[in-house]
């Protein structure tokens, strides 16, 4: 499946809402997305309103959805 990059946007956070604390590796292969592809896409989150906390492990947290 084709998607905008909004939508793969929207995917991730949708994502990481359901499963706290996934990596960006475990988000990419719950999602089928290259890895690589989801690791470009982290810094676009917040431009886009889909603000996310990663800790020092990195696993990913949602912090909030700006409307």
């Amino acid at each position: 499946m084709r998607t905008t990059g909004r939508e793969r946007l929207e995917r991730i956070w949708g994502a990481v809402e359901r499963e706290p604390g996934l990596r960006p590796a475990e988000v990419a292969q719950r999602l089928d997305l290259p890895r690589s592809s989801v690791s470009r896409a982290l810094p676009a989150m917040d431009e886009h309103g889909f603000l996310l906390s990663e800790d020092s492990r990195g696993r990913l947290w949602p912090w909030r959805r700006r409307l």
